[in-house]
């Protein structure tokens, strides 16, 4: 017995992020005929454009009390269609400058995996777009089958909405000059590495002087010194959000060792990674099924 199916539908072929071109199987059908549909995005976030015909599907659909799933940057077109008015929704925190940026008198938050209201799902995207799917099969089609589809997928368990992704992200819209915009947002995707002020501010054309000058004007520290704070507030975030060594943690956050990431992260917090750890973790949900 089939429990669930779906649809490929679209106007035209689009290409994945990662290169692939993705043919719609049908054209837009009619949303009555389904109980979910899901937008699921790709790199046209940027692009702040609407797409007219989506967006008027999108509020068809919506009408006739169709949840939207906004997978990953799907969110945006459900943003550009005018139907997250009141919602509070959940975006992959490696767009979510850009979303608050796009859509500001919308509460968009990185904090889980995935939240659902009565009318929109709203999904991190990646390995949460699989806990979000297992959720709705359990929701759907019961326990049984949820966990049959877990034992197929070679899992252990499922994690609940308010899981916290695993991220790390600067509040860039924060910040007034572009130049030190780019520059933050090179540090975030450069943490495990070794970034020296030089390669930085040759990426961004200007001097490494220059580029002092514009950190200390806009965030009161060198640049160098405004990236170590930001390796170890995201070495807290790991101690208090995973069970990874002190070690595996040093060097995910671009550290030599774990002495050398003790030493910085005690100076800066008055207390060392082990302490930190025992008295601020954040107990993570269960991987059990729940609603």
């Amino acid at each position: 017995m089939i429990h669930c199916s779906w649809e490929i539908m679209g106007a035209k072929a689009v290409t994945s992020s990662c290169g692939i071109e993705v043919l719609p199987k049908v054209p837009y059908q009619d949303p009555a005929s389904f109980t979910h549909i899901a937008i699921c995005g790709g790199n046209s976030y940027l692009d702040p454009e609407e797409d007219r015909d989506l967006s008027l599907y999108l509020k068809s659909a919506s009408r006739m009390g169709v949840k939207l799933v906004g997978v990953c940057t799907g969110t945006f077109a459900i943003a550009r269609a005018e139907l997250l008015k009141g919602e509070r929704v959940c975006v992959h925190w490696n767009v979510i400058n850009e979303f608050r940026q796009q859509f500001p008198h919308i509460e968009a938050t990185p904090d889980r995996i995935f939240l659902q209201s009565a009318r929109v799902i709203t999904c991190a995207g990646s390995s949460g777009a699989t806990d979000m799917a297992l959720h709705l099969i359990r929701q759907f089609c019961g326990s049984e089958k949820a966990q049959q589809a877990i034992r197929h997928m070679i899992l252990t368990g499922v994690r609940m909405s308010n899981s916290p992704q695993t991220h790390f992200f600067e509040a860039l819209h924060e910040i007034r000059d572009e130049r030190v915009r780019v520059a933050v947002l090179t540090m975030e995707q450069s943490l495990n590495s070794k970034l020296s002020i030089e390669s930085l501010a040759a990426h961004l054309n200007i001097g490494p002087r220059q580029l002092n000058r514009l950190f200390l004007r806009e965030m009161n520290m060198t640049a160098m010194r405004y990236f170590r704070i930001m390796r170890l507030r995201y070495a807290d975030w790991l101690l208090r959000h995973t069970n990874s060594s002190i070690a595996e943690i040093a060097a995910d956050c671009g550290f030599s060792d774990a002495a050398h990431l003790s030493r910085d992260f005690t100076a800066h917090y008055a207390k060392n990674p082990s302490h930190a750890r025992h008295t601020d973790a954040i107990k993570l949900p269960s991987s059990a099924l729940a609603d």
